[in-house]
């Protein structure tokens, strides 16, 4: 059965190079050489983005947008301790100063218009949170 299976494909191989089409032959080392380029090629992306620290563009784009968030924030904390220490009622002041919760006092701050920036309707929440807890003072 083999033996026919051989002379069948040499008689097939005879007749399409008759026609003009040629078998190719592969070298047995493309194989293992394709397997190690595959291998190869998911180590190093697994490295890349485990050790090395790549990203994807979605990644770098949020990253970009939470630091750029952090700088505004940092840059108007000071304006908003600023509306806060220079509210005529001081009573909103002390019940922050006073409250140990974060959101109660991130709330509070919103609630009192003090994380609510000229121009806009509502207040930030990140403002509202980081200018909370420069009015508590530092922790003991």
């Amino acid at each position: 059965m083999r033996i026919r299976h051989l002379l069948m494909s040499r008689v097939e191989e005879t007749l399409l190079f008759h026609i003009g089409v040629t078998v190719m032959t592969v070298p047995t080392w493309v194989k293992p050489g394709v397997w190690g380029v595959v291998v190869g090629a998911i180590a190093i992306m697994i490295v890349g983005f485990w050790q090395i620290g790549w990203t994807t563009a979605g990644t770098a784009e949020r990253m970009a947008t939470d630091r750029a968030n952090s700088a505004v924030v940092a840059v108007l904390v000071p304006f908003c301790v600023a509306m806060a220490e220079r509210d005529p009622d001081q009573a909103k002041l002390a019940k922050v100063k006073a409250e140990q919760s974060n959101w109660s006092r991130s709330q509070l701050v919103s609630d009192a218009g003090w994380a609510t920036m000229p121009g806009a309707t509502t207040p930030a929440t990140g403002l509202a949170s980081a200018c909370s807890d420069k009015l508590q003072g530092p922790k003991v």
